[in-house]
């Protein structure tokens, strides 16, 4: 069986109650895609639409671009997927520590992955190291934004000389937007009208807490584009359901804000109570928060039945680290007491 390198994996006789291991809104899914995703269960024995007519639409209009720029897959990591399958890189360049699957999918299809460390001492802030990584042998970059699992956010004056960088290379810059929502920072994607070589990657899964559901779309810069990387999906890749719970996700009224209110209130808690107990609290902008305690956490918490992000796996990092998605206040609070007891005993 294949390594599993991320949170959410409950399964497995594992006795988790409350699992903080995955980074997705606090407040579940919206109660209009749970309302979709049922309404339309007498009709899921059709096929569903193979070309997303409808999401693609309803996309475009909201992100204020034409549908054919819009590929839709089952989650961001089957994009990442036929983005690699497309390009074929040869070198590709990744900050570390940086969501896995980039390398992974990469160097599947035979590429070097040069990987540019983040400092701890500047509390894995992105800097200009990476302007220097950036030479014309590069294939492709990725860059999360803001960066999993630090949360950091790229500053804005670096993205763009980054975005500077790659285009007087000839290098694809694959943006990962999925936790931009999160943050009040801006996207990338008014710079596709100059750089034909950079996608922006996003998902349902965190924002809409849609990770079950598997649905994820990238925006490119032209639909001849886009058309060549979907051609490198399943047919049939996201489902009747998904495609529904995307319509409705959109159409939620007021998620940003009750979204931004609950995960600003819960992440101050947070930083606090953890601080308080000695745990080093990184600095970021996204719903979940990287920490290092003196020791390894992860087991001892585990067999109280909450399950924390391990970071031991994450370049650059030990056991030591670990992230936690920012949930509800009564979850949080669970959290720091038996954490508490962990660290006292």
């Amino acid at each position: 069986m294949f390594g599993y390198d991320h949170g959410g994996d409950i399964y497995g006789g594992l006795p988790v109650r409350l699992d903080f291991s995955v980074n997705t809104n606090p407040l579940g899914l919206p109660a209009e895609v749970i309302a979709a995703v049922r309404s339309g269960a007498a009709e899921d024995g059709r096929y569903p639409d193979p070309y997303c007519r409808a999401l693609r639409g309803a996309l475009a209009r909201h992100h204020g671009v034409t549908p054919e720029r819009i590929v839709c897959g089952a989650g961001a990591a089957d994009l990442i997927m036929r983005i690699c399958a497309w390009l074929r890189p040869r070198r590709v360049l990744v900050p570390s520590p940086t969501f896995s699957e980039y390398a992974r999918c990469a160097a599947l299809f035979g590429a070097e992955i040069r990987e540019v460390p983040l400092r701890e001492d500047r509390g894995f802030a992105p800097d200009e190291t990476i302007l220097a990584a950036l030479t014309p042998e590069i294939d492709a970059v990725f860059l999360c934004q803001p960066n999993n699992p630090t949360g950091r956010l790229w500053d804005g004056e670096l993205l763009e000389q980054i975005v500077k960088r790659c285009r007087e290379n000839g290098t694809h810059l694959i943006a990962d937007e999925c936790f931009l929502d999160f943050t009040d920072a801006p996207s990338l994607l008014p710079r596709q009208e100059e750089f034909h070589r950079l996608l922006i990657l996003r998902a349902f899964t965190k924002f809409y807490a849609m990770a079950g559901l598997r649905l994820g779309y990238l925006i490119c810069p032209d639909g001849r584009l886009a058309e060549d990387i979907a051609a490198y999906g399943a047919a049939w890749s996201v489902s009747a359901p998904a495609q529904r719970a995307g319509l409705a996700a959109l159409t939620a009224p007021s998620w940003r804000e009750r979204t931004a209110a609950l995960v600003e209130k819960e992440r101050r808690y947070l930083i606090e109570a953890l601080s308080g107990m000695g745990v080093t609290v990184f600095p970021g902008a996204a719903n979940f928060l990287l920490c290092r305690a003196e020791r390894e956490v992860w087991k001892p918490l585990l067999e109280r039945g909450i399950l924390v992000r391990r970071c031991g796996n994450f370049t650059g990092l030990n056991e030591t680290y670990f992230r936690i998605g920012i949930k509800t206040e009564a979850e949080n609070r669970e959290l720091i007491e038996a954490l508490r007891e962990v660290l006292n005993g």
